[in-house]
């Protein structure tokens, strides 16, 4: 990975993040962490 193509994509994932904020308080990135660590559970007990 370039470092041009790095930046881009941290940009491209801040604004995401900024944009959820904005728009929906922040509520779809929670849900999405917490069903992060729901996957994690899972992976830890399989392992």
């Amino acid at each position: 990975m370039s470092n041009q193509l790095a930046i881009i994509l941290g940009v491209a994932i801040l604004a995401a993040i900024g944009l959820d904020y904005f728009l929906a308080g922040g509520e779809t990135l929670l849900f999405l962490g917490r069903k992060f660590f729901v996957l994690l559970d899972w992976v830890a007990f399989w392992r």
